[in-house]
């Protein structure tokens, strides 16, 4: 069997799950970079001719496993901090560092409501904990350790979240503009 034979057969399903997990993930991963890491990872494994003796489904869900670390990897911790927070001794802020343009407020305007509004949206104290620990940039095993869950759940409670997040989304959420 040649590459070019297999790459045929295997790529839909590729473009698939490549659209598939950029959507599914809620930072931001391009599906076309997603698919070029699984048609590269696929290419590598069939120099070394590991692919050759295994089944179609079994090669896809290799190509699936290797994007989804190739996304963990690529996810940077994220820390938030207040605008008013002062930064050093001396009592100077972030506030006083931006410029004048309103576009960097608004979007941590919007940052923030997006927040308010999942903490708001009907979460237990468990998915408030788990949200709470993805703000701070912990990843979800590292939740899992800290707060005593499996990793599993950890995935299961910020599908909840997402959920319950996405059906306030629909039920109305708008963004209000900032006038000064």
């Amino acid at each position: 069997m040649n590459f070019e034979t297999l790459f045929t057969r295997i790529s839909p399903r590729l473009k698939k799950l490549a659209v598939y997990h950029s959507r599914r993930n809620y930072f931001s991963v391009d599906a076309g970079d997603l698919y070029q890491e699984m048609s590269v990872y696929l290419w590598d494994n069939f120099k070394e001719e590991v692919p050759a003796v295994l089944n179609d489904a079994y090669i896809v869900k290799g190509c699936e496993f290797y994007i989804l670390n190739y996304i963990r990897k690529q996810r940077k911790k994220a820390k938030i901090i207040s605008l008013d927070m002062p930064l050093d001794e001396t009592g100077c802020t972030l506030k006083d560092f931006l410029p004048d343009s309103k576009e960097p407020l608004e979007t941590y305007v919007d940052a923030h409501i997006v927040v308010e509004e999942i903490g708001n949206c009907n979460t237990t104290e468990r998915e408030k904990q788990v949200f709470a620990l993805l703000l701070e940039g912990y990843n979800i095993r590292e939740i899992g350790r800290k707060i005593g869950i499996s990793h599993v759940r950890v995935v299961k409670i910020r599908g909840n979240i997402l959920n319950k997040w996405s059906k306030v989304k629909k039920e109305g959420y708008q963004r209000v503009p900032i006038t000064t």
